[in-house]
């Protein structure tokens, strides 16, 4: 029998906010020693009182508003109650009956993820959300041997929980929708979305059901996962683990499984609970949360654009490829870069799609490589939006050559310099000069009369081998399309006649 796998995500989003979702604690806790960043109120202490982090509280609504969410005016806190040794009070402070937002969407670019690349088949798929609602994470253990050790530096660091409608059929769809949300996540600036240092959660719930079928299966929940990879990976394996079971004639048991990475398998790690099994109450010791209009408006004012609607402007307007438009919206701020560079090129009256063009070659290309192999990020790029379009525009107007180009690139990466300032320094600029281009091509000709001989007697490929020699002899500074043409012209003219 054909399956369908119908699957919602549940993502806790960590932020990066200074201190605690309800205590003064730093929640910059990645690589601290164990226990360091604690107080009495993230440890349970009693008499200790939670207070709202309203920075928190802002980087929700800006989730919210992001994915199209409606934004509560009102909501409160409720306790969660569960007792695991990684949370101390023996309940989570979360929102349950009233999320801070609820009943939006986003809609993503589902493509091959195996070989990242779009096809024929790669399509935008529309994902609605249920709610996304504020909480507070728990602490880590670690297990060694017999024993479990727990860190309570990372128990009240503010998440963002994000609950999908059952929208999603395959694990590329996961992927997708994964991906984008971490890219919004990064552009707002509220958190790094770096799944593996566990920034950013995602847990599949999933269940099989024949195709045409309406009723849902047994759902199944996949816990732990830190990378995308991981995702897709794990609920392919789940598919062909539930297809095998109701094709022999048994039953999904609804529960909680854990992705062994190594192995490349699903691994059974509880029964599943139920929303009763929590015991939601309203938390006592902290007020209801309003919204109202004029914080909410203030805050959506300073909504970025974000990647989808940057990647649409970039194909639609500038004419890019969707790959490049991708590629360049991962990063806001390498958004932003290219759009001071296209700026910058287009106010020296180059053509807007071509100036878009070219600066995406030179952002994905050089700087992309530069960067990768320095480990440098693009806040520390020493060239300006506005040094590369200075660049480029040697380049469009002839003054430089792209080898000559990429070299001085390279210079300016390095030490922060402008093209013009490097191209006047070393004399790089192009040999334009038609009298000059001439006698080096006589000399390259005069010197290599084996060659001329091959070539006039039909050996074409030679015409590459002295366009070299005339490079070589102009010390790469020679108008390339000049060269050729000059070229062209020396050599039919010692054709015998």
């Amino acid at each position: 029998m054909e399956y369908e796998v119908v699957i919602g995500m549940e993502t806790h989003v960590e932020q990066n906010t200074a201190s605690k979702m309800f205590c003064r604690c730093s929640a910059e806790f990645f690589g601290a020693e164990p226990n360091t960043h604690v107080c009495p109120t993230c440890l349970a202490m009693p008499g200790a009182l939670p207070v709202i982090n309203r920075q928190a509280v802002e980087n929700a609504i800006m989730v919210g508003l992001a994915l199209n969410c409606q934004i509560a005016a009102h909501t409160f806190w409720e306790r969660k109650s569960y007792w695991y040794p990684d949370l101390p009070k023996g309940y989570q402070i979360t929102q349950y009956q009233y999320p801070i937002a609820s009943d939006g969407y986003i809609d993503v670019d589902v493509r091959d993820t195996q070989s990242g690349n779009w096809t024929e088949q790669s399509y935008r798929k529309r994902i609605r959300i249920r709610r996304a609602h504020l909480e507070e994470d728990t602490g880590k253990l670690t297990h060694i041997g017999g024993s479990s050790f727990v860190d309570f530096n990372r128990a009240g660091v503010p998440l963002i929980e994000i609950v999908t409608e059952p929208d999603i059929h395959t694990a590329d769809e996961a992927y997708a929708f994964l991906s984008a949300l971490r890219d919004i996540v990064r552009c707002l600036g509220i958190g790094t979305g770096d799944m593996e240092k566990g920034a950013m959660r995602g847990e599949p719930n999933m269940s099989l059901r024949p195709v045409g079928a309406q009723q849902f299966g047994t759902k199944v929940e996949i816990k732990n996962l830190n990378s995308l990879r991981a995702v897709r990976d794990s609920i392919v394996c789940e598919i062909k683990r539930q297809t095998g079971v109701l094709n022999s004639g048994g039953r999904v048991q609804q529960v909680t499984m854990g992705w062994d990475d190594a192995h490349g398998v699903t691994i059974v790690q509880r029964e599943k609970e139920e929303a009763h099994d929590y015991r939601y109450f309203p938390e006592p010791d902290l007020p209801p949360l309003d919204i109202d209009a004029a914080w909410l408006e203030a805050i959506r004012a300073r909504m970025p654009e974000l990647p989808l609607a940057r990647q649409d402007r970039y194909t639609q307007v500038y004419g890019l490829s969707a790959y490049d438009a991708m590629v360049l919206t991962r990063d806001c701020a390498v958004a932003e870069y290219f759009d001071r560079a296209v700026t910058a090129l287009a106010a020296g009256k180059v053509d807007r799609k071509a100036a878009a063009k070219s600066a995406a070659n030179w952002i994905t290309g050089d700087l992309f490589r530069l960067m990768s192999s320095t480990s440098v990020e693009i806040a520390a790029v020493k060239v300006a939006p506005e040094q590369l379009a200075e660049l480029i525009a040697l380049v469009d107007n002839k003054a430089i050559n792209i080898n000559t180009a990429r070299g001085v690139f390279e210079e300016m990466f390095a030490g922060g310099r402008s093209a013009g300032a490097i191209v006047d320094a070393k004399g790089l600029a192009q040999i334009s000069d038609t009298g000059a281009l001439r006698r080096a091509i006589q000399d390259a000709l005069d010197a290599n009369p084996n060659q001329l001989k091959g070539y006039l007697s039909g050996q074409e490929k030679l015409f590459q081998y002295f366009v070299g020699q005339v490079m070589k002899a102009t010390k790469g500074k020679g108008n390339p399309q000049m060269v050729q043409n000059l070229l062209k012209e020396a050599l039919e003219k010692r054709r015998a006649p």
